[in-house]
């Protein structure tokens, strides 16, 4: 996809840019796919705030997206590629020749009318889904289970790559965009190829609305607020904040690592991610 940019006619204008949406499909949403979706303003199940500076935002139908995959054997064809305002990837619909539909994580290259498919048949070309043990070492893969048969839960976003550098016995080792190499039991399902959309990372807002209507609200640095709404807050002019950056609860942020050495987790990772 393209980036589009306009002439500065508002100060907004002048350094925004956009993606070329003349690739994807412009039709509403399979009805039978969509689900509809309450926004939280960031507020649990007791009315309280968990994640901050979040609310608002436009009102968004949830697509329904096939992250498991498990209908093998069957050819589809990719009947659209549509925009998602839940996600940074575009999504796919496709319809097998059974005639049911799903949407699908749109891969690099992946158009209109192409032919893919789930399961060992299936070729390792861009879009078709299969387990880890029937993927060639060296693969560039996309939407990895964790577990077998959980649904795709690593490597969604846009852009997102990972390499399959081998196997060994039950699990294989893969490396993540991170730079993290991690084992996955081999029962797991990916998606070959590059996740689509890869444009999106070099668009600019131009303004702060823009995220307005993504459903953020304006981040307060912790240095500016007062001294009972955070640990760096208070002091008289620019002398506040001091010591090492930490998070509002105290929790240290900025290159401390903070992640619990007894996770069960730390047993699968072969290197960590660089920092």
């Amino acid at each position: 996809m393209a980036i589009k940019s306009y002439n500065p006619t508002t100060p907004s204008r002048r350094h925004m840019t956009v993606l070329d949406k003349s690739g994807l499909t412009d039709k509403a949403p399979e009805k039978s796919l969509t689900r509809g979706l309450r926004s939280t303003g960031g507020r649990n199940n007791q009315g309280r705030i968990t994640t901050r500076f979040r609310g608002a935002g436009n009102k968004r139908r949830y697509r329904v997206i096939d992250f498991k995959r498990t209908k093998e054997g069957v050819p589809a064809t990719v009947v659209s590629i549509e925009y998602d305002p839940n996600r940074t990837a575009n999504i796919a619909l496709i319809q097998y020749e059974d005639g049911e539909k799903a949407y699908i994580i749109a891969a690099e290259g992946l158009a209109i009318g192409a032919r893919i498919m789930n399961g060992p048949k299936a070729e390792p070309k861009p879009g078709n889904s299969m387990k880890i043990k029937d993927i060639p070492v060296g693969v560039e893969i996309s939407c990895i289970e964790l577990i077998p048969g959980g649904g795709a839960k690593l490597v969604r976003s846009a852009g997102q790559v990972a390499t399959l550098r081998g196997k060994e016995e039950d699990y294989a080792q893969i490396k993540l965009p991170s730079g993290e190499v991690r084992k996955v039991h081999v029962d797991c399902r990916a998606m070959i190829g590059q996740v689509g959309n890869l444009d999106l990372m070099n668009v600019k807002m131009g303004k702060a609305g823009k995220k307005r209507y993504k459903g953020f609200r304006p981040h307060v640095r912790g240095v500016a607020q007062n001294p009972v709404d955070h640990p760096m807050g208070g002091g008289e002019g620019r002398e506040s904040g001091g010591g090492h950056p930490v998070s509002p609860w105290g929790k240290l942020a900025k290159g401390k690592r903070t992640r619990n050495p007894r996770k069960n987790s730390k047993k699968f990772i072969v290197e960590r991610r660089k920092k």
